[in-house]
């Protein structure tokens, strides 16, 4: 860690906190992963190439009732269009460096990543490099490369600890208990709850339709009406 940059080893320090944070579940997503059917290797695989951990929740919930690949896809892909508005958001700050090297740091965007270094970032007043002349792009790897590592770590024990698990455990209601500890800290004001509140109706009165569509729906439509509902708000 010594030959790493400043920033960067400023940004593994950053987040251990947050590493810490995401150990439950990481450790839900591999135990629920193999108790959906997936094999160890596809299950720790989902961590190491999607790093996605409410898509991949998502996934896995939707395969473990079995639902059509198409379907899950879909929606981890609706569950991560958020991701879309930290990209427009955090893109300035990284507008100077190569294409490879912005697609490469793309892979670790997450919530928590993005917060962080959001701040950092606009504490800089858009500079490239803060005041000690470190660019805010090894700041930025720092935090997201060691969650990344923390995530694919903590689903390798929780695939582990899921081939073991007997099924009286009654582990079905991980899934859904990890998505309410996500949700309810989201929930910050009149936007959020609306989204939240309609898309779980979306997602109750949906549960019967074919090809388990209630979930990829209620999210559609949840981000749908996130986004008029912030829209009105501005105006």
């Amino acid at each position: 860690m010594s030959r790493l940059p400043p920033a960067a080893r400023e940004g593994v320090r950053t987040s251990l906190p947050l590493v810490v944070s995401i150990v439950p579940f990481g450790l839900v997503a591999g135990v629920a992963a193999v108790d959906a059917g997936l094999s160890p290797v596809a299950a720790l695989g989902m961590s190491v190439v999607v790093f996605a951990g409410a898509a991949q929740l998502a996934v896995i919930d939707l395969l473990g009732r079995d639902a059509s690949l198409v379907v899950a896809v879909v929606t981890g892909v609706v569950v991560n269009l958020r991701m879309m508005m930290y990209s427009a958001s955090i893109a300035p700050y990284f507008q100077r460096y190569r294409a490879r090297w912005k697609a490469f740091l793309a892979f670790f965007l997450t919530d928590q990543a993005y917060a962080v270094s959001i701040a950092r970032f606009e504490a800089r007043d858009g500079e490239e490099r803060d005041a000690s002349g470190e660019r805010g792009d090894w700041f930025y790897l720092g935090v997201g490369a060691s969650l990344w590592v923390g995530w694919v770590v903590t689903t390798a024990v929780g695939v582990g600890l899921g081939r073991g698990l007997p099924d009286s455990w009654g582990l079905d209601f991980a899934v859904p208990l990890i998505f309410l500890a996500l949700l309810v800290p989201r929930i910050e004001d009149g936007t959020t709850a609306a989204a939240g509140v309609v898309a779980g109706l979306v997602a109750l009165f949906g549960s019967g339709l074919p090809y388990e569509l209630g979930l990829p729906l209620a999210a559609a439509v949840g981000v749908g009406v996130g986004l008029v509902a912030e829209e009105v708000r501005g105006r």
